[in-house]
């Protein structure tokens, strides 16, 4: 099975220290500029079923706002409590201005 990345945005949209909302065939993404790096991820948190484009980036982490539970944007990992379930991490790609991201 080989790779396939899909549209996501245009790199204009995702500017540094932002998040960006996307829909990818029925799943709900979280695209951030971490210092011009492109992270995804889903968008809700692991621990309760709030969107983390509420949150804030905090270096590569991204803060939930309702219980202060941080992920970090490399590997999905929780960092604090109370999330124990690592976030969905997805490859992104940069091609020319536009950002893909491999779903599958």
């Amino acid at each position: 099975m080989t790779d396939s990345y899909i549209f996501a945005a245009n790199l204009d949209d995702v500017k540094p220290g932002k998040m960006f909302r996307v829909k990818l065939e029925g799943k709900l993404l979280l695209l951030a500029n971490v210092e011009g790096t492109i992270h995804a991820c889903d968008e809700m948190c692991t621990h309760e079923e709030v969107s983390l484009a509420l949150g804030a980036l905090q270096g590569n982490c991204i803060k939930c706002s309702l219980h202060g539970s941080r992920f970090d944007l490399l590997t999905g990992k929780p960092l604090d409590e109370p999330a124990d379930e690592d976030l969905r991490i997805y490859p992104v790609k940069i091609e020319a201005n536009t950002i893909l991201v491999n779903i599958n």
